[in-house]
């Protein structure tokens, strides 16, 4: 032990030599001070301090804890050489080490003195706020009951922003047919008609819709379901309505109905007979064109497309008389009869036109010629070229009075334009025509910062002209769906 003692003594003095040494540059010193300024400790515990003072902060995170409590940074990790100062006495420390250690002790101090300060004006603010929103909440309910006596104010604003602006608009209401669409990037991507009907919902993969949320509101709105969605809600056309009824048979699409029309160059009031009702699409179109002067008599010789064709007109005529407040023309008439052996049902009566859609319509004309009048146009609907081969070869044999005119297929092709976008979603902006190769790199680098500020510009709102846009056919088209034959009544 006696030969231990001083070599342990002479290893403490040479390590504090070496530390004095070290300590003794004065840039590394103000270098740590400053890094010991910089960094704000925060602790819901107690400090410990040089002279063994602690203070407790724990009755100041209680109270912070009441208030929003201030954004503080962590607590710096001490350095090799700021862990061996602690450690040893003040006797062999320099001068400088130790005005080093008083003025870390102030900046706690400070430190401290600033969060409570800090968490008293954050308590304070929050006080004085909750006092002004009483005295606001107090004095807009003052108002309220002055303005809105016993709440009458406040319907009347719901209600008068919800009845309708425009003269003959009508709110939608229980009973009414409605279309729910979705699209996207210019594609339906969901389309739904239905019937609006008290404590009942629309199901889709985009979410659900009530019922009750739509009645009493302006058709042509977009209404979001559970997942945020948006909606369209509108009334259903004649032409939605054809195609999203229930169906027995095929029926004649829009496209076809419209031409036969012009084919047959229906106007109100004329008398038009119809063979072959189907799911009554052409009943429809017909009765719309002939008016409430005019008549459509419509034979069917199956008895279910009988049924499912009366169904599907009286509930366009009930959901028409709920929308417009006034009556559809009731001046359709089915019957169930076969055209070839019903004479009683053509007995004194004649027709300005004829819409057939039957497999065999050259078996039916013996019976219809005669009661069509000169001049007018029968229009027949055939699924296949074959169907038009056997009608032309039976007028030929039976030696009709009839005109072929025309034989025609009706093709549509829908489109899509639309704004070029980036893949970022924003709209693309024309760039200006490329310069010349001669042009000064300079000149090059002054375009294309104007380039950029247009389309930093553009991003809001860009201007009239300044997008491109892409037209393309629609992926998804109508294919082929029926041959009209046009038919004249001549006479010799």
């Amino acid at each position: 032990m006696a030969v231990q003692m001083p070599s342990a003594g002479l290893l403490l003095m040479h390590r504090l030599v070496r530390i004095r040494h070290h300590l003794s540059n004065r840039d590394m010193l103000v270098k740590i001070h400053k890094c010991r300024r910089e960094v704000r400790t925060f602790s819901t515990g107690s400090v410990r301090f040089k002279d063994g003072e602690n203070v407790d902060t724990s009755s100041l995170s209680a109270k912070l804890s009441s208030g929003p409590v201030p954004v503080l940074r962590r607590r710096r990790s001490l350095s090799p050489l700021e862990r061996i100062s602690g450690m040893l006495p003040q006797d062999v420390l320099s001068p400088e080490v130790m005005q080093l250690r008083d003025q870390n002790q102030q900046d706690a101090e400070e430190d401290t003195n600033i969060q409570v300060s800090a968490a008293h004006c954050t308590q304070e603010e929050s006080a004085h706020k909750e006092d002004v929103s009483q005295t606001d909440c107090a004095s807009d309910t003052a108002t309220e009951q002055e303005t809105q006596p016993n709440g009458l104010f406040e319907e009347e604003n719901t209600t008068t922003s919800s009845l309708p602006t425009l003269p003959g608009e009508s709110l939608l209401g229980f009973g009414e047919l409605i279309v729910a669409e979705y699209r996207k990037k210019g594609r339906v991507e969901f389309r739904k008609m239905f019937e609006l009907q008290a404590g009942t919902r629309v199901q889709s993969s985009w979410g659900v819709i009530l019922h009750d949320d739509m009645v009493g509101q302006p058709a042509g709105r977009f209404v979001k379901t559970g997942y945020g969605i948006p909606i369209l809600i509108r009334r259903p056309s004649l032409e939605d309505y054809v195609l999203f009824m229930k169906r027995g048979p095929a029926i004649a699409y829009p496209k076809d109905a419209a031409t036969m029309l012009m084919m047959m160059d229906v106007t109100e009031g004329d008398c038009v007979l119809e063979s072959g009702s189907g799911s009554g699409a052409m009943s429809l179109f017909l009765s719309k064109a002939v008016g409430s002067s005019g008549s459509v008599l419509s034979v069917e010789v199956r008895e279910d497309h009988h049924k499912r064709a009366v169904l599907n007109y009286g509930r366009w005529r009930k959901a028409w008389s709920l929308r417009r407040g006034e009556q559809w023309p009731d001046n359709v008439h089915f019957h169930v009869a076969d055209l070839s052996t019903a004479s009683s049902l053509l007995a004194g009566r004649g027709f300005h036109s004829v819409a057939l859609d039957l497999v065999n319509p050259h078996l039916v004309l013996p019976a219809v010629v005669p009661h069509l009048h000169p001049g007018a146009v029968c229009a027949v609907y055939l699924a296949n070229i074959t169907q038009v081969s056997d009608l032309l070869e039976g007028i030929r044999c039976l030696a009709l009075p009839l005109l072929c005119e025309r034989i025609i297929e009706v093709p549509t092709r829908d489109w899509l334009v639309a704004p070029a976008l980036q893949k970022d979603g924003k709209y693309c902006v024309r760039k200006s025509p490329t310069l010349e190769q001669d042009q000064s790199k300079e000149e090059e680098e002054e375009t294309s910062k104007e380039t950029d500020k247009e389309e930093s510009t553009a991003e809001a709102q860009p201007a009239f002209g300044s997008v491109p846009y892409i037209a393309r056919p629609h992926p998804e088209q109508m294919s082929h769906t029926a041959f009209l034959v046009k038919l004249r009544k001549c006479t010799s």
